[in-house]
């Protein structure tokens, strides 16, 4: 038997019995009783370091601002 009709069979029958096992294990461990805590602390990742802006004369001045009246035009 070469070896490419080795791999192939192996491929065929064992290695897609452990892909299969592998997925059913990784849904099973998203979806398991104690993880609901860990994915809301994950889900909450990009609003951690989020503050409020505050009411200040910045490069973002709104027009009619003494700030946004010295600011070039933009093209």
């Amino acid at each position: 038997m070469d070896t490419y009709s080795f791999l192939r069979e192996l491929a065929d029958s064992w290695v897609l019995l452990a892909m299969v096992i592998f997925y059913v294990g990784a849904i099973a461990w998203a979806f398991r009783p104690g993880s609901k805590g860990v994915h809301a602390d994950i889900a909450d990742i990009p609003f951690r370091n989020e503050t409020l802006a505050e009411d200040t004369d910045g490069p973002r001045a709104v027009r009619g601002s003494k700030t946004a009246q010295n600011m070039p035009e933009a093209l």
